[in-house]
């Protein structure tokens, strides 16, 4: 959590599952208009963040105590528990993973979590599966879940080899945070190994069930619906509501609890992209709807392309250079169909995306680097750099070409069977694929995948064939690259700083 205001304190409300009901919602959006907020947030683990000048903060607390709401003066000390109920029945259905499964695992909790939980259904894309530190995914057995485990310190990620029964969720993750938490640094080998000793110590104090886990979970592949405005789910309609600004006025958010009172909606939902949706609203009842948005002039049908980003909580400088990106690919008309992306300007705050563009520490510039999951899948783990130290004003530039290569390669399954005669493969005697040239003043990598088109290099030059090449960044000569090999994924297992 980033404070952008010495002035002011970030005061979060957990929603667990993100799901809260109307009522509630007011009482909490009472004691905030009592301590002079009018705009509050939404966090990217599908908290709600209030913003409170110091000197009101006192005030806050006590009015929440009150109207029984607990606060997080440390969001990071107790994180949100995240779920995909959000998406149910409104972007799939679910097998067995209904509101009433949620809601009795949510209800069992009798302890603040202090890791990051998420309960998610493997059918659905649209709430991450492995940015919590226990992430349980719905297996195909009723009532039954997978569970990995993400290493706070590594980001290792471990497969459980058991399958939890539903009522056990809380149990096993009260009984895995102690031990996890207890020695941290203890877990910090291979993750297999780590793995391991966890489950061994975990299993010594918790009995577990014995059903095994039969196989691998299979991903999903990735589809991020439209999340905004009216939509249409079986006989009834559901409202997504986005803002560019990531700021929800609190006499708006009172008088769309007030609908959901007076015509029995009775909750809303928050989602991992800090927006919220409202579920089954009766189309009789539309007007209802359709005049809280006017009158606090609502806009609910922006661009696809700006609504596939994940920025961290409360950074104002994250979310300036997204606009930034989002306009500039929007003004070269560049297709991001399928792709999402985030922006970190901290390590390990754990955002979800397909394309990465993170902020390069320790340099006095302002450079970045990006990065891709392997497969172009934001749940994967497993993360390739595509470029370094690249400055602001080029970075859409380099997003444009990311998201042209995503689509060649997607477009190579639809392609002619190869003929009889295929051309010669690239020669690549010169560099191995496990070694790639390296320049050794700034470190930028030349990868034979890509090329380097912004120098006329097409995708597929092998290095030896470029002995006038220069270092993009910094202008140094091919003789002054060396051969460098390529972490299996960068920032994770290469640099021990999860992505």
């Amino acid at each position: 959590m980033q404070s952008t205001d010495s002035s002011l304190s970030i005061v979060a409300v957990n929603l667990p599952g993100g799901i809260v009901p109307a009522g509630d919602l007011l009482a909490v959006l009472a004691a905030a208009e009592a301590a002079g907020i009018e705009q509050v947030q939404l966090g990217h683990r599908q908290q709600l963040l209030l913003s409170v000048e110091k000197p009101r903060r006192k005030a806050l607390l006590q009015a929440l105590t009150v109207a029984g709401v607990l606060a997080e003066l440390e969001p990071e000390l107790h994180p949100n528990i995240v779920s995909s109920y959000v998406g149910e029945d409104v972007f799939y259905n679910a097998a067995w993973l209904r509101e009433g499964v949620y809601k009795d695992i949510l209800d069992l909790f009798d302890y603040r979590p202090r890791l990051k939980i998420n309960l998610v259904d493997s059918r659905q894309t649209f709430v991450p599966l492995f940015t919590g530190h226990l992430n349980f995914i719905a297996a195909d057995t009723s009532n039954y879940w997978h569970l990995y485990v993400r290493f706070p310190r590594t980001g290792h990620l471990y497969a459980w080899p058991h399958l939890v029964y539903s009522e056990d969720v809380p149990v096993v993750s009260a009984a895995v945070e102690r031990v996890l938490l207890a020695q941290p640094t203890q877990f910090t080998g291979s993750p297999a190994a780590a793995g391991e000793q966890l489950h061994a110590q975990v299993s010594a104090v918790q009995p577990l069930g014995q059903r095994l886990v039969a196989g691998p979970l299979v991903l999903p592949p990735f589809m991020l619906p439209y999340y905004e405005g009216f939509n249409r789910s079986g006989q009834q309609l559901w409202l997504g509501i986005y803002r560019r600004n990531e700021l929800f006025t609190v006499a708006f958010l009172q008088d769309l609890c007030r609908v959901c009172l007076q015509t029995r909606v009775g909750q809303l939902c928050t989602t991992s992209w800090k927006s919220l949706i409202v579920k089954g609203i009766a189309p009789t009842d539309r007007a209802l709807w359709d005049a809280v948005l006017c009158r606090h002039r609502v806009n609910v049908r922006h661009a696809a392309n700006e609504l596939n980003w994940q920025v961290e909580d409360n950074c104002p400088a994250g979310l300036a250079l997204k606009h930034e990106l989002v306009r500039y690919l929007n003004d070269e008309d560049v297709r991001t169909y399928q792709l999402c992306f985030a922006i970190k300007t901290q390590p390990q705050t754990g955002l979800f995306g397909s394309i990465i563009i993170r902020t390069q520490q320790g340099r006095g510039t302002e450079l970045y680097e990006i990065l891709h999951t392997r497969d172009f899948n934001p749940n994967s783990r497993d993360f390739v750099l595509f470029r370094q130290h690249v400055r602001r004003d080029r970075l859409g530039w380099y997003l444009a070409e990311l998201c042209r290569l995503f689509y060649e390669q997607a477009g190579a399954i639809y392609e002619e069977p190869a003929s009889e005669n295929p051309a010669p493969a690239i020669d690549q005697t010169v560099v191995s694929a496990a070694l790639l040239p390296r320049c050794r003043q700034c470190l930028t990598v030349y990868d034979v995948t890509y090329g380097d088109p912004e120098q006329g290099v097409a995708a597929g030059t092998p290095w030896n064939a470029l002995p006038n090449y220069h270092c993009p960044t910094c202008e140094a000569p091919a003789a002054d690259f060396e051969l460098w090999e390529e972490p299996t994924a960068v920032g994770r297992e290469a640099s021990g700083v999860p992505i």
